[in-house]
């Protein structure tokens, strides 16, 4: 393919794009198809000879859509929102043509440097406070991982190694794996697997600490479990983390920062703050005291490309003291040297993460904000939020029904009164008839559905049908265990 069959195919793929956004809804949104469906409809190898564009699009209508699961339908209510915009979209495009590999600042100058001012930018949107900036002269500053699972792993690893090397500077007498069999983190019952899969990940025990009855945790808590720990006295141990949660992925619950910052700073463990969705809702005034307390975390991260609009992916990390991370990640050989890296003015992301090689994408944060401004976002934003109420009313007016925790921003968790069994047959109903998708949690030892805002197009009237199509499905499930108890 030369440049002008490119220029001819890349219109028509753009054509084909918006095509399928356009007709989006009009799509099942969950595919009907078998585990293994793929395979029989492909060559067992690649192909020897070249095939043609028109075979190879043919083929996307023929083999790949019918497996996708739609999540930009306006049907989608599953799992959180995945961003998606044309301003991102296209600067996705200009990403991979460019297709420069990131690692440090002499690989691809307006790569690093855009991504610092990007960080930054996005930061005062949410009123990060300044600490975490790099602005001119700051010591923090932040850096884009591809997932909040990664930033997670990526600041527990840095906690670690921080604690170790404080550790044994103390105790001199204690070798690297006697410091290692004695390092525990915390985070609280409701936080995401991926805090627990970064211990694991990290050689690092974890411990949860229970949350309140609003499913949050608060200062006292994590009081009692560092007290309980210590009065048990088998063996000496170094808390390395503390992981909180701004809007946890069962319910949409808020730990207490106020609380338990203090306590973190006191017993010098590294507080991380985990606001993988609920973080872009901070751009919004009415929203922002959710983050109170974050002043005295040392790390916060949350995903821009869950509902700000930015694509997949797109996770903003930021840290306090930019030299605790790097110097967990340093390495630096012969052919990654550069002659401005000791100058102090510039940033090499590669001693920021874990992976060597990076995308430019900081592009998409630049074209989204540019392209909505401050002021669009913030009404996506509400507007997300005012339909997640609308769909709460229409719950609330069903005795049948209960809401099963606070709505605060684009989720609602909720479900029949009864038993967790009833529950699990009314979304197994739900899902079957593959009309919209919605996926459970469990809320203590209760099944409950989650329904979640996600599409940028899902407008109320999404929401309403949704509704109808639950409460019918909910009134045959009933009517049906009826007929059996009176059998």
């Amino acid at each position: 393919m030369d440049a002008a069959e490119f220029r001819k195919r890349g219109k028509e793929m753009v054509d084909y794009i918006a095509d399928y956004y356009e007709q989006l809804e009009n799509r099942q949104v969950y595919p009907d198809v078998e585990p293994g469906y793929l395979r029989p409809l492909i060559p067992d190898a690649a192909p020897q000879e070249p095939e043609s564009f028109e075979d190879v699009l043919k083929d996307i209508g023929r083999i790949i859509m019918p497996g996708v699961t739609h999540w930009h339908s306006p049907y989608f209510f599953a799992y959180f929102p995945t961003a998606s915009s044309f301003p991102g979209l296209l600067a996705d495009m200009l990403s991979g043509g460019i297709g420069c590999v990131g690692f440090s600042w002499a690989a691809s100058p307006a790569c690093t440097e855009l991504e610092t001012v990007m960080l930054d930018w996005l930061g005062k949107m949410i009123n990060l406070p300044e600490e975490f900036l790099a602005s001119k002269d700051g010591e923090g500053g932040g850096v884009i991982q591809g997932t909040a699972s990664e930033a997670t792993l990526v600041m527990l690893l840095a906690a670690r190694t921080k604690t170790i090397r404080r550790v044994q500077s103390e105790h001199p007498e204690l070798a690297m794996g006697d410091v290692m069999s004695r390092l525990v983190a915390y985070a609280s019952d409701q936080a995401h697997s991926s805090v627990e899969k970064a211990a694991l990940i990290g050689g690092v025990k974890i411990k949860n600490i229970p949350s309140d009855d609003k499913f949050a945790v608060r200062g006292s808590a994590l009081q009692d479990a560092l007290q309980e720990d210590r009065a048990a006295g088998l063996i000496p141990f170094f808390v390395i983390q503390f992981c909180a949660t701004l809007g946890t992925t069962s319910c949409c619950s808020f730990d207490k920062l106020l609380e338990l910052g203090p306590i973190c700073n006191k017993e010098n463990i590294w507080m991380h703050v985990d606001a993988a969705y609920a973080g872009s809702a901070f751009i919004c005034p009415e929203f922002q005291h959710l983050l109170n307390g974050v002043e005295f975390a040392d790390s916060f991260n949350f995903n821009p490309h869950k509902w700000l609009l930015v694509n997949f992916d797109c996770s903003a990390m930021w840290v306090k003291k930019r030299s605790d991370l790097t110097n967990a990640f340093k390495l630096d050989p012969l052919y990654l040297q550069h002659s401005h890296q000791e100058s102090g003015l510039v940033t090499d992301y590669r001693h920021w993460q874990i992976p060597l090689g990076r995308r430019f994408r900081s592009l998409k944060m630049w074209f989204v904000f540019r392209m909505y401004g401050v002021k669009g976002l913030q009404e996506y934003i509400r507007k997300h939020v005012k339909l997640a109420h609308e769909f709460e009313n229409l719950v609330l007016q069903d005795k049948r029904f209960e809401i099963c925790a606070e709505v605060t921003l684009g989720l609602v968790c909720f479900r029949l009164k009864g038993s967790s069994e009833l529950n699990e047959a009314l979304l197994k109903s739900i899902n079957d008839a593959r009309k919209i998708h919605l996926v459970p949690c469990h809320l203590r030892e209760k099944f409950v559905l989650r329904f979640a805002i996600c599409s940028r197009t899902v407008e109320s009237v999404h929401v309403q049908l949704a509704w109808q199509h639950i409460s019918k499905l909910a009134t045959d499930l009933l009517k049906a265990q009826e007929q059996e108890q009176q059998q």
